[in-house]
């Protein structure tokens, strides 16, 4: 099968989207994948063939006629978008090329009552993509989304380099090391994150204790600010954008989402397969991979208050870190293998279903 990925984010790579497109094509290794971006941070970490395009706009004219040209030159059958703005672009050019349009979505999103959806999502696309089953939920509250249009695929991990960078040389910053991961923006609920860890000192008193906040953002200093603001900033890391954060993940000893919004994030299945104790809000999908007090623990957004009393009993608790840690990696690890990805993708992929749904427009 020969698929075009389109991928037009901008800035450092650093998202868990950048990072399945990547996983995507190395588990389709023996299929033909080209890829399309618009950032040169995204494109240095493909291998395959690329093209660097504007992606101005959804009916950017030059971008899409750029994109019809490689669909014919690499007689492309598939192609999958993977941002907002790829949706319409992709749209429009596999139906100008009578190819399939997948999309392939990572957050959950409310598309009830806008027509813009329904054509986007509906009339343009033959299939949806999503790596949560509360993804496809949310998805099926509109009227003309149809279940068998929309294929959950567990995607975000791959095992082999997983475990091969995470055995890197790594020096904790402080003893007992909490982390998190991800662009550094108020979705992400950081803040939510330093003011549970500033009550969890007070109330602890645990001079051994740090936070280590991995990725960059726009509300990179304003954070900085508030750990500064509220007495923790000496306790509080921001490492900006690693590249190998696999060591920092595996010698933590809570990892925490504080979400608000998510799909199922690629950085806690990670941390949860390398076997770490982790937190999390209620965002997305989480509740596929943990059970409240069955490897992890789960809270409400913004209850600074449990999450601080969580972080106290896993820091006071060395033998329910460990067993929380063995739990979440008894879960995570039967979901990926590379293998499993590449048939469960193509097998959508080439579904009966999409291509009745051409021939119903």
């Amino acid at each position: 099968m020969n698929i075009l990925f389109i991928n037009s984010s901008r800035g450092k790579f650093d998202g868990g989207n950048e990072k399945s497109i990547l996983l995507a094509v190395k588990a389709l290794k023996e299929h033909k994948t080209v890829l399309a971006y618009r950032d040169e941070q995204t494109g240095e970490h493909f291998t395959i063939e690329k093209y660097k395009l504007p992606f101005l706009f959804e009916g950017d004219l030059y971008t899409i006629a750029k994109l019809i040209g490689i669909v014919i030159k690499h007689r492309i059958e598939v192609v999958i978008p993977s941002t907002r703005k790829d949706y319409a672009i992709a749209g429009i050019v596999s139906r100008v090329c009578s190819i399939r349009n997948i999309l392939w979505l990572g957050t959950t999103l409310d598309l009830r009552n806008r027509w813009i959806y329904n054509l986007v999502f509906n009339m343009m696309a033959d299939g949806i993509i999503v790596n949560a089953e509360k993804i496809r939920e949310t998805l099926l509250r509109s009227t003309f989304m149809r279940p068998e249009r929309i294929k959950v695929i567990y995607y975000g991990v791959d095992p082999e380099l997983l475990e091969r960078k995470s055995l890197e040389e790594f020096r904790k910053p402080f003893p007992f090391l909490i982390t998190a991961l991800g662009r550094i923006d108020k979705n992400k609920g950081f803040d939510f994150l330093i003011r549970s860890f500033a009550r969890f000192l007070k109330e602890t008193g645990a001079s051994d204790a740090g936070v280590v906040i991995m990725g960059c953002g726009q509300q990179l200093e304003e954070f900085r600010g508030l750990a500064a603001s509220l007495g923790v900033a000496d306790r509080t890391l921001f490492t900006g954008y690693i590249e190998n954060p696999f060591p920092c993940l595996k010698h933590s000893d809570i990892f925490t989402l504080t979400s608000i919004v998510e799909g199922l994030s690629i950085a806690l299945l990670e941390a949860m397969y390398l076997g770490v104790a982790s937190v999390s809000t209620y965002a997305g999908g989480v509740e596929e991979v943990i059970t409240d007090g069955a490897g992890g623990f789960l809270l409400d957004y913004g209850d600074e208050e449990k999450l601080a009393a969580l972080l106290a009993k896993l820091y006071q608790s060395p033998a329910l870190r460990e067993k929380i840690g063995k739990e979440a990696c008894r879960t995570v690890r039967p979901m990926f293998s590379l293998e499993k990805l590449q048939h469960e993708i193509v097998d959508f992929c080439q579904n009966p279903v999409i291509t009745l749904n051409k021939s119903d427009k």
